[in-house]
């Protein structure tokens, strides 16, 4: 349930950025926004309430589903923990979003975005869990953002165990993708603005 909970808010969250953006950036009402006296920050804090308001909803829909057809025993504190962890994952995959969303034109924005997607959260663990990977995948997957934010949200509802350690590489993953994020907005910017 936390796993398919987390690949639903990444989908939300990373194609929200990502491809939208990318679209975004190709229309005329785009560049006109970009003039506004209203600082970058402040629009991509509109479209982090958008799509964090998109995220708990389809969050929640796997966790409903899962309720009615299972049996979930998850405590209070766990559904705590679980709300942490999947806010969590939203930060870094958001801003790995926008720097996509900043560098792939319109066209090759959803087909990049999709194998990013799809390779992150198999590689991540979401669909098997960590013992369902081999060989080359298996060793690959520690070091990613998805499989470090898989381990978070199982361990969140009791299944594995707590590893504040992941929210640490989370935490590393958002700043290093904050960095790419800035830099593709910079390209952007002074390659349409000099």
């Amino acid at each position: 349930m936390s796993s398919y909970a987390a690949f639903a808010v990444f989908g939300v969250v990373f194609f929200q950025f990502g491809v939208g953006i990318a679209q975004e950036r190709s229309a005329p009402w785009q560049l006109f926004l970009r003039v506004l006296p209203v600082a970058p920050w402040q629009r991509l804090a509109a479209r982090l309430c958008s799509a964090t308001l998109f995220a708990v909803a389809s969050a929640s829909v796997v966790i409903a589903v899962a309720l009615g057809r299972s049996t979930v025993a998850v405590g209070g504190y766990d559904w705590v923990r679980l709300a942490v962890a999947l806010a969590a994952g939203t930060i870094p995959f958001g801003l790995l979003g926008v720097a996509l969303g900043y560098l792939l034109s319109a066209r090759a924005a959803l087909p990049i975005a999709n194998l990013v997607y799809l390779g992150l959260s198999y590689l991540g663990g979401f669909w098997t869990g960590p013992d369902g990977l081999h060989g080359v995948a298996r060793a690959v997957s520690p070091y990613l953002p998805t499989r470090q934010w898989s381990d978070l949200v199982v361990g969140a509802v009791g299944v594995g165990t707590w590893h504040p350690a992941s929210l640490a590489w989370l935490t590393a993953y958002a700043a290093v993708f904050a960095l790419l994020a800035r830099f593709a907005y910079r390209h952007d910017e002074l390659r349409h603005f000099r």
